[in-house]
């Protein structure tokens, strides 16, 4: 099933990235922090300002909660993330001399930082073979059959064991962009999907008919 999938991805998306505008590691670190429960073109709007504001990790961790608040007010949970960004830059240069390290581990220590946030930094920067399973993810691997997992946990671990090692950095990409745009939460496009053959929802609902 998962060389299928990964097949008919190969051929009909093949250079998959992140909808996440940066220009820099850190700007990508402070945009997915940003883009917790809120969509990626909401916080492109925003992080142009922001990016030009804080160009440097040391930038960021000499700013005051007031301006960085002030910049993100109107995305989504904005006291919460004023505070995660200036912890994470003051974090990033005092432990990390202000390089955005590529391990999961240690980007899991800085606030603001969880599991989902420190795959996404580590496969899109570092290409290392981990996937972050977010909403669209989830729905996904769920419908086409690739697991059964009941927790983001148990999904990540059936994935990172279907998908070949250097198949799982851009895996993330292939299901998440699916389920933006074809395999949608409340109306999938099920007629205009190139992977009906292989869906198990699919295939369930047309035995129904």
């Amino acid at each position: 099933m998962f060389r299928e999938v990964s097949a008919w991805f190969s051929a009909n998306m093949e250079m998959p990235r992140t909808e996440l505008d940066y220009d820099t590691p850190f700007h990508l670190l402070i945009a997915v922090i940003l883009s917790a429960q809120c969509t990626d073109k909401r916080v492109n709007l925003y992080t142009p300002r922001i990016f030009e504001r804080f160009p440097e990790p040391s930038d960021l961790a000499a700013a005051t909660f007031e301006e960085v608040y002030d910049l993100i007010k109107s995305i989504s949970f904005p006291n919460n993330k004023a505070k995660h960004l200036i912890g994470m830059a003051q974090k990033l240069v005092a432990d990390f001399n202000s390089v955005v390290p590529s391990e999961v581990e240690e980007l899991e220590t800085m606030p603001g930082v969880g599991h989902k946030t420190a795959n996404v930094i580590a496969s899109v920067i570092y290409n290392k073979p981990v996937i972050a399973v977010d909403t669209h993810v989830f729905r996904v691997s769920h419908r086409l059959g690739l697991s059964d997992g009941k927790t983001v946990e148990a999904v990540e671990k059936d994935l990172t064991e279907g998908f070949l090692t250097e198949e799982r950095a851009t895996a993330h990409h292939w299901l998440i962009l699916h389920g933006r745009y074809v395999c949608k939460a409340r109306k999938p496009l099920c007629e205009e999907c190139g992977l009906q053959d292989l869906c198990r929802e699919y295939k369930l609902s047309h035995l129904k008919v």
